[in-house]
């Protein structure tokens, strides 16, 4: 387990990491990030406007992700954050999250 030094450390990087790539696409309306919430409002045409909320859970040591496909926790282990429930990446659930709401491809190297 982090410590909870640790723990804020790596999430402060991954929400930086998620605003400055999602800021270099079309993918969101807005992106604020307030006292570890990340909301990320997209728009899809004819869809209308929606919701990725990202914050962390210091508790569980956990990053969640709420979205239009449902309620995500993802834990850290060896490295990369992985979802407790299907083993998905972070990362690739993001990416995939924001197609569903913004129809725009984003990546996270």
């Amino acid at each position: 387990m982090l410590s909870a030094t640790q723990f804020n450390e790596i999430a402060d990087a991954l929400f930086e990491q998620i605003v400055e790539t999602i800021d270099a696409t079309d993918a969101a309306d807005d992106i604020e990030l307030n006292q570890g919430v990340l909301e990320i409002s997209c728009v899809l045409d004819g869809v209308g406007k929606s919701k990725i909320i990202i914050n962390r859970h210091a508790p569980t040591q956990e990053i969640w992700v709420a979205a239009k496909s449902g309620g995500y926790h993802f834990k850290w282990a060896d490295g990369s954050w992985i979802d407790t429930r299907s083993g998905e990446a972070l990362a690739d659930a993001i990416s995939r999250v924001v197609f569903e709401q913004s129809g725009v491809q984003v990546s996270f190297d």
